[in-house]
């Protein structure tokens, strides 16, 4: 399985409310965010870690730099005007093989993520597993619509389902064609991209997570690391 984390955000918010350092190097119980992601990727039999940080996160960079890992990393450095172009630049990355994406901010217990790599892993009849949950923790929370199967039939920004989405995609490299045309096509937020993949007949079904947390606030770091200290 390949990973790959989306860091290139400016974490504008955490910058605002005083925190100075990126938010990819933000601590929680003692270890950075994108620290804690390396080491539950490569504890979920990790082949390889891609991850784009933007180009002002030098602090980032030279972290990164500084890793001694087990499988191969790849970083990218470049700023993007969204997450899924982000995406897009992760790409080369992340063929021949399922991958799995998350955003560096996305908390959520390592047990929990195993069982979903897993289900993922053995499921060759699916296109995409996406995290989803019923607790909402998201400023602007992306909703998800499935059926008794739990076959995702798509996606909304109004509160028309119980799952919202957690911000973790497993996919098989055959969207990524589909990825590229969307580029093409000027689409530019992941949750189109999601909503693109349900109308191009991807078969995505939803894996549910009891919880998964955002950090985008300050509060949200403590809160973060009390929800860790549960597993």
């Amino acid at each position: 399985m390949k990973y790959a984390i989306i860091a290139a955000g400016e974490g504008s918010r955490l910058v605002e409310e005083g925190i100075s350092v990126p938010k990819p190097l933000v601590h929680l119980n003692g270890i950075s965010m994108i620290d804690r992601l390396i080491n539950i990727f490569v504890r979920n039999k990790a082949s390889s870690i891609a991850i784009i940080v933007n180009e002002y996160m030098k602090e980032v960079q030279i972290h990164l730099q500084s890793l001694q890992l087990p499988v191969p990393l790849n970083v990218i450095v470049k700023s993007t005007e969204s997450s899924m172009h982000s995406f897009y630049e992760l790409m080369p990355y992340l063929k021949e093989e399922k991958f799995c994406l998350t955003t560096v901010d996305t908390i959520f217990h390592e047990k929990e993520f195993s069982g979903y790599i897993s289900e993922f892993s053995r499921n060759n009849e699916i296109d995409g597993l996406m995290a989803v949950t019923d607790y909402i923790d998201d400023e602007k929370p992306l909703y998800v619509k499935t059926n008794e199967e739990m076959t995702i039939t798509g996606f909304s920004s109004e509160p028309n389902s119980k799952f919202v989405s957690g911000g973790i995609y497993c996919l098989s490299p055959n969207v990524l064609p589909l990825l590229q045309e969307a580029v093409e096509k000027g689409i530019s937020r992941m949750r189109n991209f999601q909503q693109a993949m349900v109308e191009a007949g991807v078969l995505l079904k939803a894996y549910p997570f009891d919880k998964i947390v955002d950090v985008d606030h300050v509060e949200d770091i403590n809160k973060a690391e009390k929800f860790i200290r549960t597993e």
